[in-house]
């Protein structure tokens, strides 16, 4: 069971002058692009399933706590409307600046920005992967920040994905800070930075990566690492590779997973998951070296990783959606 003590949280400021609705339910909306599908991105890969974000598969909604900055976090159920993305947020009103806060937030979860031309021109030629174009595959859901998202991305390396969700939930449920529904937002690195080393090996159970994630939060918190700026960096992928390997207990297969997250796709993120899969696909269940899957996906240059991991979780997504 994790423990720990709630009371020393206490939320600071006021919520910004509220915008009056008359439902009780505040509803926001944000246009789609066209080759937006909603539940393909849902489905790109396991964050839909890690705290703070909650997916309903019958309702097709994911529900998630937001960091909105001085006000308390606020929870929001996420749905397709159309040809929009739906916000629906329980509360009678909302501030201006946490309203737009969601908004950006959403659309940077949903890549809604991304322009996924040049890729689907990339696939569309080849038979086997032009299936991308038509069912608008390709943005991989991701955290409001990039902060989040490496600290899920080490929480995946060298476990089970039981074991990724325990530890997300650990660190969420503790650390985090409460919205009104009893949920609680992803930490910020301040927070992270105040718990003690002994509350990643003890509570959270991350086991080597307990001193890794104390490190990572105090270098964050102090502003000796900023890894909001990696996604917008002018570094080539070479370049920013080592910067983001730099991190203890991010290696090869995790500083190219959070490539993916951040809009690069040199690089292809083998795992033994991706490997057994590519043997059963493409080479009649027999392993064969990181060199020819490689080569399989050369033809699509610096979108080749994208295309590797949409070949590769076709059949699964086609399966749940």
């Amino acid at each position: 069971m994790i423990l720990c003590d709630r009371r020393r949280f206490q939320i600071d400021g006021l919520d910004e002058p509220a915008i009056p609705r008359r439902s009780k339910q505040m509803k926001l909306s944000i246009p789609a692009p066209p080759d937006f599908n909603f539940k393909r991105t849902i489905l790109s890969h396991g964050w839909c399933q890690l705290l703070p974000c909650r997916f309903d598969k019958e309702r097709w909604t994911l529900r998630r706590v937001f960091d909105v900055g001085a006000s308390r976090p606020i929870a929001a159920t996420i749905r397709a409307a159309g040809k929009r993305i739906e916000i629906e947020v329980a509360r009678k009103t909302l501030g201006k600046r946490a309203s737009e806060k969601i908004v950006r937030d959403v659309r940077h979860m949903f890549r809604l920005d991304d322009d996924m031309s040049d890729f689907y021109q990339a696939v569309a030629e080849d038979p086997h992967f032009a299936w991308i174009v038509r069912a608008g595959a390709g943005r991989m859901l991701r955290s409001p920040t990039v902060f989040e998202d490496l600290v899920k991305t080490i929480c995946t390396t060298n476990c089970s994905w039981a074991l990724t969700e325990k530890m997300v939930a650990g660190l969420t449920n503790n650390l985090g800070l409460p919205s009104a529904d009893g949920h609680y937002s992803f930490p910020s690195p301040e927070e992270m930075a105040k718990a003690p080393p002994s509350f990643y090996r003890d509570e959270m159970r991350a086991g080597y990566r307990a001193p890794y994630f104390k490190e990572l939060a105090d270098r964050v918190a102090s502003g000796e690492l900023d890894v909001e700026s990696w996604i917008h960096s002018d570094l080539a992928t070479s370049e920013l590779t080592k910067e983001i390997k730099g991190v203890k207990g991010v290696g090869d297969y995790a500083a190219e997973n959070l490539l993916k997250l951040i809009g690069r796709y040199d690089g292809l993120a083998l795992d033994s998951w991706l490997r057994s899969k590519f043997a059963r696909t493409h080479n009649k269940g027999r392993a064969c070296s990181d060199k020819k899957i490689t080569r399989h996906y050369a033809r699509f240059g610096k979108w080749r990783g994208l295309a590797l991991w949409c070949d590769m979780t076709k059949d699964w997504i086609e399966e749940q959606g």
